[in-house]
């Protein structure tokens, strides 16, 4: 049985759409332009290369990002976030001062 859009939690939708490991740093990186596949993926220490393509496929499947493929020799791919991709700049711009204001230092 489908639940009602209604019955469900806005919070709960949020953190599914964001709740892979990579996919705020995606996105993030993603907020300085377009870019290639391998420029994204050389710009996101600690990623691989199979985790990366899961992510972008789920991404560009919710409509947070954009994927432009070119008819080149080798194919040619660019990925850019998508209005609603670019709606999420004020969400990370508010994770990242609460992160800086709250970061302890190791000892």
């Amino acid at each position: 049985m489908q639940q009602n859009k209604i019955d469900t939690c806005p919070f709960q939708e949020a953190m599914d759409l964001m709740s892979g490991k990579w996919t705020m740093t995606i996105i993030n990186t993603l907020m300085a332009g377009k870019m290639r596949f391998k420029v994204l993926e050389r710009s996101i220490p600690g990623i691989n290369t199979r985790m990366l393509v899961k992510e972008l496929k789920q991404l560009e499947k919710t409509g947070v990002l954009t994927r432009t493929a070119y008819a080149t020799v080798p194919p040619t791919v660019e990925y850019a976030l998508s209005e609603k991709g670019i709606s999420l700049t004020p969400v990370l711009a508010a994770v990242q001062d609460w992160a800086l204001k709250n970061m302890q230092t190791k000892n």
